[in-house]
């Protein structure tokens, strides 16, 4: 996807993605039964006790990709191109640090998702948001009155209202936390239940995740999967 280049109607996004080589990548694709670099479909596991099939289970989740949000999708401005995205992204990238992320599994709301561990954890996924939000938010395309006045329709607090009117999304800052979704909204207790053990042993068996790089993902046009376009890596330098 490097060489890919999109019209005016993609939008972009600044995810944190495992290493393609690693077990995390591997593990979080094969559950979402899609590899969002390659494109190509992956085989899903069905965890013992699911009386449903998992692919069932992760459709919302699968067209996004195995992802944790960083900065949410969003169309470029006007005059601003891809390259100019990947630029500056590479330059914000190359001034970060590398660090280890202890991650638990957990139900948020009515969805499992990873989560940081620990506030020290959460602490450094939000000051990295933080900074990738400042930094790259002059390439994003504000709303029109029409969109911005539908999702300010939503029920938010009158922080998260402020915050989607000026940065376009109403979780950053101090509203951001950061996790990667493995399922659709479960009504099923149980069933949200079974992912959260199959995923808290995964996560014991994996370790914490490598935060040492970002990746810039596209949906070529509304409603398509998206893709992961680029990764671009931290500075080798490991946080303090």
């Amino acid at each position: 996807m490097s060489g890919a280049v999109w019209g005016t109607e993609a939008r972009f996004a600044v995810y944190y993605a495992p290493s393609r080589e690693s077990a995390w990548w591997q593990a979080g694709s094969a559950w979402l039964a899609r590899d969002a670099e390659s494109g190509e479909p992956c085989i899903s596991p069905q965890p013992e006790g699911l009386a449903r099939p998992l692919a069932d289970l992760t459709e919302a989740p699968r067209r996004y990709g195995w992802h944790g949000t960083l900065v949410a999708p969003f169309h470029l401005a006007e005059g601003v191109t891809q390259q100019n995205l990947l630029d500056a992204a590479r330059e914000w990238a190359g001034a970060q640090s590398r660090f280890a992320l202890p991650v638990e599994a957990a139900t948020l709301g009515d969805f499992v998702a990873l989560r940081p561990a620990d506030p020290d954890g959460e602490a450094n996924m939000r000051r990295l948001a933080s900074s990738a939000l400042q930094t790259l938010d002059a390439l994003r395309a504000r709303p029109s009155a029409s969109a911005l006045a539908r999702r300010l329709a939503a029920p938010l607090s009158e922080r998260q209202r402020a915050l989607l009117i000026e940065w376009g999304y109403p979780y950053v800052f101090d509203e951001f936390r950061f996790h990667m979704t493995l399922s659709s909204s479960l009504a099923d207790a149980a069933e949200r239940a079974t992912l959260v053990a199959w995923w808290q042993a995964r996560t014991a068996a994996l370790g914490p995740l490598a935060i040492d790089h970002a990746a810039l993902f596209v949906e070529p046009a509304p409603g398509e999967p998206f893709v992961l376009w680029q990764r671009v890596p931290f500075q080798t330098r490991e946080a303090k």
